[in-house]
């Protein structure tokens, strides 16, 4: 049996996406605000929601922010992000599975 590759075709990229480095590390996350941020797949919501209750538990003085990302993973939200940069100290941005 002969497997024959398939045509290989050129496809023009409108968008170049350049990787960022991560933010650093907090010091300390005491009397910090810290969004929780669901992107859509399956079981993500549930997670942070637990994530949540963990906070409320072991570090009371945290304020955590949980969200519903509007659109698909894929799709940017600029007011969102903006939200975040003034509001947050710290982001999950989570999936589940």
């Amino acid at each position: 049996m002969t497997i024959k590759p398939a045509k290989k075709t050129s496809a023009l990229l409108t968008t170049v996406v350049r990787p960022m480095p991560l933010a650093p590390r907090l010091d300390s996350i005491h009397g910090k605000t810290i969004y929780l941020v669901d992107v859509g797949f399956g079981g993500g919501w549930e997670f942070l929601e637990e994530t949540v209750g963990w906070f409320s538990r072991n570090h009371p003085d945290v304020k955590t922010v949980l969200l519903h990302k509007k659109g698909i993973m894929f799709v940017d939200e600029p007011e969102m992000w903006a939200e975040m940069a003034r509001e947050a100290d710290a982001v999950v941005f989570g999936v589940g599975g």
